[in-house]
C-alpha cells in the first residue's frame, strides 16, 4: 500500500514538474472617475476603481461613441492642477501591449464639452486632438498604441493646449505578443505603433468586444462598418465555418476576423479605400484576407493585385494558394512613406470578375522619445517635494518628454553618449517656493544654470551642491538660507556666477571662492548676518573648525559641570558646618549651669570644713559650765 502510494505520488510531481504552465496575459482596465469596481456588459468586462492619478477631477460622463465601453464616470484635468497630468501604473511585466485610452465629455452644460489635448505614452505623443473628434462615432473617440514597457512601469500623460480641459473615460493596458505587428526592419522597442484606422470588411456593426480577455492576438478590436469605404458594394460575406489560422497569421488574430468579408461587384471590379493621415509619416499597412466565398473552390480562380497610391505592393495575390486552403487566414503587410494627406488601397482582379478582404489596419510608425535619466528624475520629484511646488507647475511624467510638453522652469539636453535626456538648467526664481533644498539635488548631475533666487526657502545650503562640477550659474539670493558656506562649494571650478546675497549666512567664505574672484568669477555675499573673509567682507577672527568648535563646546560644557559640581560640594559643607554651630549654641546655656553648680558645692563643701577648723582651732576647747 505505501509503495503505492508512493508511486502516485511520484507520478503526481513528475507531471507537474513536466507539464507548460500557461500565464494569462496581463491585463489592466481602469474606469477613470470610478470610485468602486465595475462590471459592464455585454462581456461582465471588469474594470478598477480610478487609481495611478497625478491630478484631476472625477464628474460624471456621457459617451461620444458607440464604440466607447458603457462607463458613467470620467476623470478631467483643470489647468489649475498642471499643464501636464499623468496616469503612474506600477508593477507592470516587461513586455509588449496596447495601450488604450477612452475619450469622455463631462456632462456639465458649463463646460467645453470638446477639449483639445495631447496624449502621451511613454513620453511620446500618439494623439493630438483635433477639432470635430466628438462628432464623429468612430475610432476618434479612443487613442491606442502599441508600445514595449520593459520598466515595470507605464506612463500616460494628458497635456493641456489652452482649448478646454482633457478629460478620459477609461484606460487599457493590454499585453500581445512580443513579436505581433512585427512589421520588419525599423520594428523594435524603439518605435511606437499609433492605430490610425481599422475597418472589418463586411461586418454590419463594429466588432467590439469579440475577444475581450487581452489574450495574445491584442484584446478587443475596433473595426469600421462598410460605409467607410469611398464607393458602394452591395455583396458581404459572412461564414460560420471554422477559419484555419494557418502557420502564416500569427496567433494574435481571431477567428472571427476573418469570418466576414467584403466582395466587390461586377460593375465595379475594383475594390478601392481611401483615408485621410497626417503627411510626410510612415504608415504600416496589414490586410486579412480569408476565401469564405463559396463559389471559390480552389487556386487559381481568384487573383487580384494590391497598389497602395498607385504603386504595386503585391502581385498576383492568390488567397486560397498562399493560405493553403479555402477558409484559411492571410495577412499581408507592407509599410509605406506618405507625402500627401491621403493614402489610397486598390485592389484590382487579374482572374476572376471581383476581389474579396476581411480587414484593414493602418498604423502610423511614431519614433519612441528618449527617456530622461531615472536619477534626475527622481531627484526633480525630491525637489517638487522639498520646496513644495505650487500644483499650477505640474511637474508630472517626464520633465524633457514629449518635447512640445516639457516641465516649467527645466531646461534639458540630449545626451548623445547615454541616449538619454538631462536636466542642465532650473529656472524656478520669483515663484513664492518654501521649504529646504534636499541633499539629492547633487543628482542633478549635468546640471549648468540654477536660479531659485527671491523665494522663501529656508535651512542650510546642501553641501552635496559642490559635487556638480558642470555648475555654472547659481543664484540663491533673497532667501532664508542660514549657516555657513560649505566649503565644498569651493570645488566648483566651472562656477562663474554665484549670488548668495540677501540671506542669514554666516561665518568664512571658503578661500578657494576668493580665488575664483582672480578668474573673473562674479561673486555677490552682502545682505548676510556675518559673512568674512574676503575682499569687500569684513575681516574674520582665528578661524576655527567645525570640529575644533565642537571641542571647545564640549570642553565649556564639561568646565561648567565641573565648577557646578564643586559649587554644590562646597554649599553643602557650609550647611553642614552652620548646621554644628547651631546646635552648639542651643545647648551652651544648660552645659554652662551645670558647671557653675558643681564648682559652687565644690567650693561650698571646701570652704565648710575651712571654716570648721578656724573655728575650733581658734576659740580652743569648750568651756563647760
Amino acid at each position: 500500500m505505501l509503495t503505492t502510494l508512493s508511486l502516485f505520488i511520484f507520478i503526481l510531481v513528475f507531471l507537474a514538474a513536466f507539464t507548460p504552465s500557461y500565464q494569462a496575459p496581463y491585463a489592466l482596465r481602469i474606469s477613470c472617475g470610478a470610485r468602486k469596481d465595475v462590471h459592464t456588459p455585454p462581456t461582465n468586462t471588469f474594470w478598477y476603481r480610478d487609481f495611478g492619478y497625478s491630478g484631476g477631477i472625477p464628474t460624471n460622463a456621457s459617451r461620444p461613441s458607440f464604440i466607447s465601453p458603457p462607463l458613467t464616470t470620467l476623470r478631467y484635468f483643470p489647468l489649475s492642477t498642471g499643464p501636464e497630468n499623468c496616469y503612474h501604473i506600477d508593477r507592470v511585466p516587461h513586455g509588449h501591449y496596447s495601450v488604450r485610452v477612452f475619450l469622455g465629455l463631462v456632462t456639465d452644460p458649463t463646460f467645453d464639452n470638446e477639449p483639445l489635448f495631447d496624449v502621451s505614452v511613454e513620453g511620446t505623443v500618439v494623439y493630438s486632438l483635433s477639432s470635430g473628434w466628438s462628432n464623429h462615432d468612430d475610432e476618434q473617440a479612443f487613442v491606442e498604441a502599441l508600445v514595449f514597457l520593459e520598466d515595470g512601469t507605464t506612463s500616460i500623460c494628458f497635456h493641456s493646449t489652452g482649448h478646454g480641459d482633457p478629460a478620459v473615460l477609461s484606460i487599457e493596458i493590454l499585453q500581445v505578443g512580443n513579436n505581433a505587428y512585427n512589421y520588419g526592419p525599423g520594428w523594435g522597442r524603439g518605435t511606437i505603433l499609433r492605430t490610425h484606422k481599422r475597418l472589418s470588411c463586411g461586418a454590419k456593426d463594429p466588432k467590439f468586444d469579440v475577444d475581450y480577455s487581452g489574450n495574445h492576438w491584442g484584446g478587443d478590436r475596433f473595426w469600421n462598418s462598410i460605409t467607410t469605404f469611398h464607393q458602394n458594394f452591395d455583396r458581404a460575406l459572412a461564414t460560420k465555418n471554422s477559419i484555419k489560422l494557418s502557420s502564416n497569421v500569427p496567433n494574435y488574430y481571431p477567428e472571427a476576423l476573418y469570418q466576414t468579408a467584403l466582395v466587390s461587384t461586377d460593375n465595379q471590379p475594383d475594390l478601392i479605400y481611401t483615408t485621410d493621415v497626417d503627411p510626410n509619416r510612415n504608415y504600416s499597412i496589414w490586410l486579412h484576407f480569408a476565401e469564405i466565398d463559396p463559389s471559390v473552390t480552389g487556386e487559381g480562380q481568384r487573383v487580384f493585385d494590391i497598389l497602395i497610391n498607385g504603386d504595386t505592393e503585391f502581385q498576383g495575390i492568390d488567397i486560397v494558394k498562399m493560405s493553403g486552403d479555402i477558409n484559411s487566414a492571410l495577412v499581408l503587410n507592407t509599410t509605406v512613406a506618405v507625402s500627401g494627406r491621403s493614402l489610397t488601397i486598390s485592389m484590382h482582379p487579374v482572374k476572376g470578375s471581383y476581389v474579396i478582404i476581411s480587414a484593414i489596419e493602418i498604423f502610423e510608425i511614431v519614433r519612441a522619445e528618449s527617456k530622461t535619466l531615472t536619477d534626475e528624475v527622481r531627484a526633480l520629484q525630491k525637489l517638487k517635494n522639498a520646496l513644495g511646488l505650487p500644483l499650477r507647475f505640474g511637474w508630472n511624467g517626464d520633465p524633457c518628454v514629449p518635447q512640445q510638453h516639457p516641465w516649467s522652469g527645466v531646461d534639458c539636453q540630449f545626451d548623445s553618449a547615454k541616449s538619454k535626456w538631462v536636466i542642465d538648467g532650473l529656472g524656478l526664481d520669483n515663484q513664492g517656493l518654501r521649504g529646504f533644498l534636499p541633499a539629492d539635488i547633487s543628482k542633478l548631475s549635468h546640471l549648468q544654470n540654477m536660479n531659485l533666487s527671491e523665494n522663501s526657502i529656508q535651512g542650510d545650503i546642501p553641501s552635496s551642491l559642490g559635487t556638480i562640477a558642470s555648475l555654472e550659474v547659481l543664484d540663491l539670493s533673497y532667501n532664508f538660507f542660514n549657516g555657513s558656506i560649505p566649503e565644498s562649494l569651493g570645488g566648483l571650478t566651472s562656477v562663474r556666477i554665484l549670488n548668495l546675497n540677501g540671506n542669514a549666512l554666516t561665518g568664512r567664505v571658503p578661500a578657494e571662492l576668493g580665488g575664483r574672484l582672480l578668474h573673473r568669477a562674479s561673486f555677490n555675499f552682502t545682505d548676510n548676518r556675518g559673512l568674512c573673509g574676503i575682499p569687500g567682507l569684513p575681516t574674520c577672527g582665528p578661524h576655527l573648525t567645525a570640529g575644533a568648535m565642537i571641542g571647545i563646546a564640549l570642553g565649556s560644557c564639561v568646565a561648567l559641570l565641573l565648577i557646578a559640581t564643586c559649587l554644590t560640594c562646597w554649599w553643602k559643607r557650609r550647611q553642614n558646618i552652620l548646621r554644628a554651630q547651631q546646635i552648639a549654641a542651643r545647648g551652651a546655656p544648660y552645659a554652662k549651669a551645670r558647671t557653675h553648680f558643681s564648682r559652687d558645692v565644690q567650693l561650698t563643701r571646701h570652704n565648710n570644713g575651712q571654716e570648721h577648723a578656724r573655728t575650733a582651732a581658734e576659740n580652743g576647747p569648750i568651756l563647760l559650765s
